[in-house]
């Protein structure tokens, strides 16, 4: 409840957004707002709160414990979705402040893109995507997790604009600046697409060469010759060629040359690393755990927890185990499948 007394901080906040950021930039104090109405905060703008709500979320911390290439890495130093997570949002936010855009928007954006993933990768959403009858897509299952499952289904209840960024981050294989016929309505969201795939691409190219995958030395010259040789040089050629690209704020983009030299990298490392047997052969036992997992709760139901048992929503079965498992670590998965269908030893006092 506010006081005489007590300093109008979110209309110094609000001020300072239209003192600083470009005409072109989501302002906080012109949200459209919310689901539910809520009463404003004193000291936060509308987008603070949803970052807040993102990090404070079960999702969130749940991501440290999701693979983001390497299945269960027993390495200290790969990335998992949690430290990717964190890396688009470094990434994000520089590409934000250079342009003068909201960087707490597209903060939220970011810290919430990847909530959706299933365990174990994408052999995990392959899977999931093969037996729920609707299909499973990792974006569209973020915007599920804040709006309707987290808080014990009651969502997190975020802004328009956070929502619109999680739906548009996604790209198909072939072009980065492409989309899968949903984009950000705000520059912001934009920002989130590329700041992805500056992250994976860069980090996954370390994790590949300390698992000795790859060579650096057998990167494509193609792409090396225009982004660099090295990790740093790389993300700061990719970061600075969307900044000066975009100087217009028409739309968030790179460069032809840059875009190219990208797209190049990116298919080399579908070839080389993402479909390579050598990083998918566990995929095999990841598929056949998680659709033994599915199958038995379409027989047992019961066995879920109770907000997967039934909804508000009236939503189907499938819905409902879809939404279990693709909230599951993959240590829990795993843990989930011994308790079901993994004999335990007698000991003997």
């Amino acid at each position: 409840m506010e006081t005489a007394s007590f300093p109008d901080l979110r209309a110094q906040l609000h001020a300072t957004e239209e003192l600083i950021l470009a005409p072109q930039a989501a302002l906080s104090s012109r949200t459209r707002g919310r689901g539910v109405p809520e009463e404003e905060s004193l000291v936060r703008t509308e987008y603070q709160r949803d970052r807040d709500r993102v990090i404070h979320s079960r999702a969130f911390r749940r991501l440290k414990h999701k693979t983001q290439v390497f299945m269960a890495p027993l390495g200290d130093h790969y990335a998992t979705r949690l430290s990717h997570t964190l890396e688009v949002a470094q990434i994000a936010r520089t590409i934000a402040r250079a342009l003068r855009l909201n960087e707490d928007l597209t903060a939220a954006i970011v810290l919430a893109h990847d909530l959706g993933h299933a365990p174990f990768g994408h052999a995990g959403e392959d899977v999931l995507n093969r037996l729920d009858p609707k299909g499973f897509s990792h974006t569209e299952q973020s915007y599920r997790v804040v709006e309707y499952l987290e808080k014990d289904g009651r969502g997190l209840n975020l802004t328009w604009e956070v929502l619109d960024g999680i739906r548009g981050h996604s790209k198909p294989r072939a072009d980065i600046s492409a989309t899968y016929g949903y984009n950000a309505s705000t520059l912001e969201g934009q920002i989130v697409k590329f700041a992805d795939v500056i992250a994976y691409i860069n980090t996954d190219i370390g994790d590949a060469v300390r698992a000795s995958i790859i060579a650096p030395e057998a990167l494509p010259t193609a792409a090396t010759a225009v982004l660099g040789d090295r990790h740093s040089v790389r993300i700061n050629t990719m970061v600075c060629d969307v900044i000066a690209a975009s100087q217009d704020l028409q739309s968030i983009r790179m460069s032809e040359r840059v875009l190219e030299a990208s797209n190049v990298l990116r298919e080399w490392m579908f070839q080389q690393v993402y479909t390579n047997p050598n990083v998918k052969g566990e995929d095999g036992r990841a598929n056949m755990m998680l659709g033994e997992l599915y199958h038995y709760f379409e027989r047992h139901p019961d066995q879920m927890p109770s907000l997967f048992q039934q909804n508000a929503r009236n939503e189907s079965l499938h819905q409902r185990i879809t939404d279990y498992i693709a909230g599951m670590t993959d240590r829990f998965a795993i843990s989930v499948f011994e308790n079901l269908y993994v004999p335990r030893l007698w000991t003997v006092v």
